[in-house]
């Protein structure tokens, strides 16, 4: 399989990539489902922009430094926020259907979050990921340069570190390169060699590795593990940020309650399990910014209700506005809580943190560039310095689009090479029938221990502990790898436990309490910000 380039991940950062490379070069799209079952598509609020006069690049700047408590990078995050407007039009110009408003500047409604000064998101009722991802995927379908591999797993990058160790002696290039990547047809059980002069990482974030996500089932951390294991350096994989409000319910699996609700005068309160502090307005205590602080202050103050009263549950309020406001601006909130019974214009939402962004990723350049020259990274998986120790609410979706424009006029910008020729992938191993049942225990174990002990809150006995049960795991599954032909679950797995020690590592390397990663070993916040890079050793 040869293309000019090579795209794993369907979701904003990957369809953007795509369509703005697909007039010059021919460009694969491998997506482990469908197209639309990433995380895009999931994504409620909005992308957040300077588009009305009384906001500015330097508030919206200042917005997301605040959030980032310290370790964003200033020149990606002015890089992107002045390329915002420009990622905005070219969103509208694709057909995008965001919430009009007649008296705005721009002609398009703007709501605020938590953590923002202004009212800046821009936002299609409270289903903008569907709205964009549905208008793009149409784009990417119709383009004849544009070729799809649904339900197609990524395995890992071929490198020419890789090569090098299979030929035998061959001398190791000075800066590593990335010639393609072995991917697996889900329906055949085959593995395809796609030979690309360009291999773009847009897969998403890694959610799944804890019990509680509001993250789709894709969200493996497969781009963050596979280019670690190719040699790329990884950084602020610690910050992983919980999103205060996923609704709690026995029957909704990971449905998130959108920030913007807090921004329209949402009130979080305690609930009827509180005694007789039922009904009270807990924020205040926690923060001057009550509801409207970022995030990662929002998803503490929760926890620490929960635990000091033994909840499983606070009630996020907005029975306050009228069912008109309601179905006008949550209409798919509105309505999945009223098939739940829940009459949200009548009766308080139950909610709970539950695990919504990676904030660190694979170390990239304004460009998408990783570590690995003619491999990119982009969105989710990436680091660009944006999002620092907490990111910010609606900047990941801004991100995907101007660094995904980025990543596409660089490769735009380099000359055709000559291909290579790549080894097929080895398909000789056998199956195993206990495998499946081994997975499923190991990912059970997984995602509950990285949920007790590398949680909202965090000790370093509780880190160590989870670092001893992580060895376990890697040893016993890179034994069925090695062994045993391979399966999407068992890739998963293996991505999971990968991103799992990052995480882990991560947070060791830290002393300190900043943003989303808060120690009790190390309460107090360093002077001085500095960045959690990890570097993995170079391998033959």
């Amino acid at each position: 399989m040869k293309f000019d380039v090579a795209i794993v991940g369907s979701g904003l950062a990957g369809l953007s990539v795509a369509l703005h490379l697909a007039e010059t070069r021919t460009v694969a799209i491998i997506s482990k489902r469908a197209l639309l079952d990433g995380a895009s598509n999931w994504a409620q609020g909005g992308i957040a922009a300077v588009l009305d006069s009384g906001d500015s690049h330097d508030q919206h700047i200042e917005d997301t430094l605040i959030a980032g408590a310290g370790l964003c990078d200033e020149g990606a995050t002015r890089y992107i926020v002045e390329h915002g407007r420009a990622a905005i039009e070219w969103l509208i110009a694709q057909g995008v259907p965001f919430t009009r408003d007649a008296s705005a500047e721009l002609g398009f409604h703007l709501t605020r979050e938590g953590g923002h000064s202004q009212r800046r998101i821009i936002h299609a009722a409270d289903a903008t990921g569907h709205a964009v991802q549905v208008t793009l995927e149409q784009k990417v379908r119709a383009h004849p340069n544009i070729t799809l591999f649904e339900h197609h797993c990524a395995i890992d990058v071929i490198t020419s570190d890789k090569l090098a160790a299979r030929e035998g002696g061959a001398t190791l290039p000075q800066r590593p390169q990335c010639h393609g990547i072995y991917v697996q047809d889900e329906k055949t059980g085959h593995v395809l060699t796609f030979e690309a002069q360009h291999t773009v990482l847009a897969t998403g974030g890694a959610g799944k590795v804890y019990l509680y996500t509001t993250n789709p089932d894709t969200a493996t951390g497969d781009g963050i593990a596979m280019a670690w294991r190719a040699g790329c350096r990884v950084s602020n994989m610690e910050f992983i940020q919980f999103h205060p409000t996923c609704l709690y319910h026995p029957f909704a699996k990971s449905f998130l309650i959108t920030e913007a609700i807090r921004g329209e005068g949402g009130l979080l309160k305690l609930p009827p399990e509180a005694g007789k502090d039922a009904g009270r307005r807990f924020m205040p205590d926690h923060d001057p910014r009550a509801e409207l602080a970022p995030r990662d202050v929002v998803a503490r103050a929760i926890d620490f209700e929960m635990k000091k009263r033994g909840l499983d549950y606070v009630h996020l309020d907005i029975s306050h506005q009228s069912p008109a406001f309601l179905q006008e601006h949550f209409p798919t909130i509105y309505a999945r809580c009223l098939e739940l019974g829940i009459d949200i214009s009548k009766e308080p939402i139950p909610v709970v943190p539950a695990v919504h962004f990676t904030c660190g990723g694979i170390v990239t350049d304004l460009a998408g560039r990783t570590d690995i020259a003619n491999l990119y990274a982009v969105g989710e998986t990436a680091c660009t310095g944006l999002h620092g120790a907490n990111r910010l609410a609606s900047n990941s979706l801004l991100e995907c689009v101007v660094i995904g424009r980025a990543c596409a006029e660089d490769i735009a910008a380099k000359e055709h090479a000559a291909a290579r020729g790549l080894p097929e992938w080895d398909e000789s191993r056998v199956t195993d029938a206990d495998e499946e049942v081994v997975i499923a225990h190991n990912w059970d174990e997984l995602r509950r221990f990285m949920w007790n002990y590398v949680g909202i809150v965090r000790t370093t006995k509780r880190l160590q502990r989870a670092a001893n049960r992580i060895a376990l795991l890697k040893e016993e599954i890179d034994e069925y790898y090695r062994n045993f032909r391979i399966t999407h679950d068992l890739l998963e797995l293996r991505n999971l436990v990968d991103v799992a020690s990052l995480i882990v590592n991560s947070a060791l390397s830290r002393h300190e309490s900043r943003g989303l990663h808060f120690s009790r070993d190390y309460p107090d916040t360093l002077p001085k910000a500095l960045p959690s890079v990890l570097t993995p050793p170079r391998r033959r």
